[in-house]
């Protein structure tokens, strides 16, 4: 139940996997498109993965709750809570679809809950559907989703945290995750909700620290990648830890939880200055490439930007709260023209008509002032550093992450990466 993003990937791998899946939502040109084998959001291999079970037989679409629920021995809620732009989940709006369906739902269903709620949202399920039918089961399994690798990820987690109740629910719960059974990693419900808001939060502190720290670096000529390979090496911090510096944190999913952690202490009389700060410390950091921006073009008249890359991340199409598009949004409110381009993104929604799109990288870069790196797509790696300077008015490159680090070393081209101190702009072009 719920079809965007999560409820696809999820819904077309445990088709894959040999269950019978009806996918639900009441969205009935989504369900349409779906029924054709047409995501609405743009992922790797999925539109082939759910065409493939509509073929088979096993995965079917409907907007119609009798029909989905009828027979179902599980219900899967996997809607997106939805964010708005001080990052407060609307919790409430996944608890009134869940009302719409909840006489629909047959005795003995079990409820798996993996939208991102705040911890306490499935055992207050528990208790209201449960009084009105003791028969039925819960469990949760937050979110594991990584857009652009969400089926490879779904098929083969590293681990999936799960929580249930009693040994019945486990078993019940294996069923659904198939192969990955080994995977699963038990706990009550409320500390797997719990784990999730942790997760988010150690990862969102690890960026808005490592992001002060370049900062720092850039101020007394140290190289924010060769810290970054200092901690790395540290075997306390370990090769997947979140310290390279680069952009904000974007998307909501990382704030969403920092701010469900701050709101259920603040709701209990608790301070927690560290989640406060972490926050803070993004909303500060994303004023890093406006403030380089505006160092380049400070005394030319009618500057423009290309800025490379629109989407959240790359493998995905999702414009929502991407820190490229909050970007190009104050370079426009600031005066500065943005030539955009991104692959993924074909066409722009109707109110974005203040934003250029270009046809290709090099249309975007065609008299530009400064270029930015806005998503991390692979094929930006194909520009090379004579593109750069035949294509833009002044070869100035801001790539946040270092994402084409091996342009650094080109004299033509002014480079800048948050964490190192830039050359003299005098001795660009």
């Amino acid at each position: 139940m719920g079809l965007w993003h999560l409820g696809c990937v999820t819904a077309a791998c445990v088709a894959e996997a040999g269950l019978n899946v009806i996918g639900l939502d009441f969205d009935e040109l989504r369900i349409a498109g779906l029924a054709a084998g047409s995501a609405p959001i743009s992922e790797p291999g999925l539109d082939e993965l759910i065409r493939a079970g509509l073929e088979h037989g096993n995965l079917a679409f409907t907007y119609d709750p009798s029909a989905a629920l009828q027979h179902a021995d599980a219900l899967w809620v996997t809607y997106d809570t939805p964010v708005d732009d001080e990052d407060h989940a609307d919790v409430g709006w996944i608890t009134a679809q869940l009302e719409r369906v909840q006489p629909n739902v047959a005795a003995g269903t079990l409820v798996v809950v993996s939208s991102q709620v705040p911890v306490g949202f499935t055992g207050e399920l528990e208790r209201r559907w449960g009084a009105a039918d003791p028969t039925l089961q819960f469990a949760c399994s937050p979110e594991n989703l990584r857009l652009g690798q969400a089926i490879q990820v779904f098929r083969a987690p590293e681990r999936v945290i799960v929580g249930a109740r009693s040994t019945i629910e486990r078993g019940r719960v294996e069923e659904l995750f198939g192969s990955a059974q080994d995977k699963l990693e038990w706990m009550s419900i409320e500390s797997a909700e719990m784990t999730k808001h942790a997760l988010n939060g150690f990862l969102a502190a690890s960026v808005a620290y490592t992001n002060e720290v370049a900062r720092v670096c850039e101020l007394v000529g140290a190289d924010a990648g060769e810290v970054e390979r200092g901690l790395r090496t540290e075997p306390r911090i370990g090769q997947h830890a979140y310290v390279t510096p680069g952009a904000p944190f974007g998307g909501g999913t990382l704030a969403r939880d920092v701010a469900y952690l701050k709101h259920i202490a603040a709701d209990r009389g608790l301070e927690t200055p560290v989640l406060t700060g972490i926050l803070a410390s993004n909303r500060l950091h994303a004023a890093w490439a406006q403030e380089r921006i505006m160092e380049l073009v400070d005394g030319i008249a009618d500057p423009t930007v290309a800025l490379l890359g629109l989407t959240y991340k790359a493998g995905t199409d999702t414009l929502r709260r991407s820190t490229a598009i909050e970007l190009a949004r104050w370079l426009v409110d600031h005066g500065i023209a943005v030539q955009a381009y991104d692959p993924a993104v074909r066409v722009l929604p109707r109110d974005f008509n203040w934003l250029r799109l270009a046809a290709s990288p090099a249309t975007a870069l065609e008299h530009a002032d400064v270029a930015v790196i806005g998503t991390a797509w692979p094929e930006f790696r194909e520009i090379n550093g004579d593109m750069f300077v035949a294509a833009m008015r002044r070869p100035r490159l801001i790539d946040q992450t270092g994402f084409l680090a091996h342009l650094v070393s080109d004299p033509r081209l002014h480079y800048m990466r948050v964490g190192r101190r830039p050359l003299a702009l005098t001795s660009v072009a």
